[in-house]
């Protein structure tokens, strides 16, 4: 039996619908596993090895001590020692949990050397910190479907950025709080979607918040990734647990206080409400955009050190949120973008108050949408438009004597080629005129960092102290947080001896001891922070004024000088 088929249709005129459709090709994004993946570690750990070099070359030297880097590790000590919370009364200031953590990272060198535990020293622990950061920055690109090499930049501008190599450095809170956020959006973003990791980001987030409570704001960031990587059958119950975890651990901190009888004010004790009051009433820093103002004073520091990594991140988010509803990158990166536009709002705030620190909790998700956004311009450079069925191609006739008159017209195809060719020079030139920017602004940006030693005043003040002063245990000294530890370490009593110089007037537990003033006192170690501050503190200001230089090192406003009191013998 003979089966007849039917005849093909002729295309040339078959109905419209019957003719082939060109194919979109669907691409599906491979679910990344970091563990798993060799190019991806050596890549990774290659790019840390060159951040860590960087940023613990001269560390110990640059940049300045400051008066916050000495509080924080004082207060570190004062938990490893077991005398409570801070060196003094803790006053609810920050919650604890951010120097306990330090106490935790310096408990090793200082129980082998208890005289390493000094500002300086203790800084290479907070290389541990910067490696964990730059490690889950890439993971957390690779999570949000960022190519290698783009999530390579974003590890690169976190690492090296002058900015990072600066803040990196020092013992802040924030540092800290930035890691734990970076491993709350890991989380979020897990490509397994269990309802544990999710669970685990809100945990991590509530460990952000209370090791630094400014990361409050970055926690809508947190949500929206969350909700557009969590599974849409498991979601409600994911962002349910997330919160739920974030606001069980966060409620520790104020139950903490009330359990101590310090959630109320009251008379004789402090209390939450009393430092939370504290920092929500600071004198603001005026408007970033008013030339006379200390927030356009810290905004300029920034842009001193780097104007590539907040610029270009802050273009970076505009260009991902602008083309949220094309871009599966930018969708992707909604919740990196939007961090980076929250914290944003905040600085530019018209009365707020600005620190320089402040900057740390945005360099990471400027890093990653910076990143995102250049992706986001190579995949616009590149990529091949959509095929057309072509024509068929006919053959010319030849001529006579068998010459050809004409190839068959290989003209699409052609110029398909010319067209990636020149689609790929126009991407290799963007990249070599961003390096050829880049590289000479951070050379210089990084210079000082690897090569200054700002500190030397510091060194010389606290070897002075430790040869001079004859009797440390009975001596009374007013200095700074950035060198309370090394008179510590050399013999002075702590809290009465070694006195901080704003307890001088702040603390009642230490103005007690002081009965008759400034006159209670021997010695004064003027640095920049205490002569900027004396002004509002009346026993400093006093000490300061009855006081002689009996030893004075580096110049002009760096200077620290060792000042005898004069006419308060006691």
């Amino acid at each position: 039996m003979t089966t007849t088929l039917p005849p093909a249709p002729d295309t040339a005129t078959a109905p419209a619908a019957t003719k082939p459709r060109p194919t979109v090709p669907v691409h599906v994004r491979p679910v990344i596993r970091f563990r798993s993946s060799r190019p991806d570690l050596l890549l990774c750990f290659g790019l840390l090895a060159v951040i860590l070099l960087v940023q613990g070359w001269n560390i110990t030297h640059f940049p300045t001590l400051s008066d916050d880097e000495g509080t924080y590790l004082a207060q570190a000590w004062a938990v490893q020692q077991g005398d409570g919370l801070a060196h003094y009364t803790y006053w609810y200031d920050h919650p604890p949990l951010g120097w306990v953590q330090i106490a935790a990272l310096t408990w090793l060198p200082s129980l082998i050397a208890p005289e390493t535990m000094t500002v300086a020293t203790m800084r290479f622990a907070m290389l541990l910190v910067s490696a964990a950061c730059a490690v889950l920055l890439y993971v957390l690109a690779r999570r949000l479907f960022l190519p290698r090499w783009a999530a390579a930049l974003a590890m690169l501008l976190f690492g090296l950025s002058p900015l990072s190599v600066v803040l990196q450095r020092e013992i802040f809170l924030d540092n800290i709080a930035v890691m734990w956020m970076l491993l709350a959006f890991c989380l979020a973003a897990s490509p397994s979607r269990h309802l544990w990791h999710h669970f685990a980001a809100g945990l991590a987030a509530a460990t952000s918040v209370l090791t630094k409570e400014t990361m409050l704001v970055v926690l809508p960031a947190l949500l929206v990734t969350m909700w557009r990587h969590s599974h849409r059958d498991t979601r409600k119950y994911a962002v349910t647990g997330a919160v739920t975890a974030c606001a069980l651990i966060g409620l520790a901190y104020p139950l903490f206080a009330l359990l101590n009888n310090e959630l109320f004010p009251g008379p004789g004790h402090v209390s939450l409400i009393d430092g939370i009051t504290y920092q929500m009433g600071r004198e603001g820093s005026g408007s970033i955009f008013d030339s006379g103002s200390g927030s356009h004073g810290v905004f300029t520091s920034w842009l001193y050190y780097d104007r590539v990594l907040p610029l270009g991140g802050l273009a970076g988010a505009a260009l991902l949120l602008v083309t949220l509803r094309w871009s599966v990158t930018a969708r992707a990166l909604a919740g990196p973008a939007l961090a980076v536009a929250i914290l944003a709002v905040v600085a530019m705030r018209p009365s707020g108050y600005l620190p320089a620190m402040y900057v740390i909790q945005a360099l990471p998700f400027l890093a990653l949408v910076l990143a995102g956004g250049a992706a986001s311009v190579a995949h616009a450079v590149l990529r091949r438009p959509v095929d057309r069925p072509a024509a068929p191609i006919q053959a010319r006739p030849r001529l006579r004597g068998g010459v050809p008159g004409g190839a068959p017209d290989q003209g699409p195809q052609s110029r398909s080629r010319l067209g990636i060719g020149v689609r790929h020079v126009v991407a290799g030139l963007l990249a070599l005129a961003a390096a050829a920017y880049v590289v000479p602004s951070w050379y210089d940006g990084n210079r000082d960092a690897l090569t200054v030693d700002a500190n030397a005043p510091y060194r010389a003040a606290a070897s002075w102290m430790q040869n001079e002063v004859a009797d440390p245990a009975s001596t009374r000294v007013l200095v700074d947080d950035a060198l309370w530890l090394d008179l510590v370490h050399d013999g002075f009593e702590p809290g009465t001896g070694a006195i901080w110089f704003y307890k001088a007037d702040l603390d009642p537990a230490v103005t007690k001891t002081m009965p008759r003033g400034w006159r209670d006192l021997d010695y004064v170690v003027s640095s920049p922070t205490v002569r900027r501050d004396a002004v509002d503190l009346p026993n400093v200001k006093a000490a300061l004024e009855h006081s002689k230089p009996v030893a004075v090192f580096g110049d002009g406003e760096d200077r620290i000088e060792i000042r005898r009191i004069t006419g308060g013998e006691r």
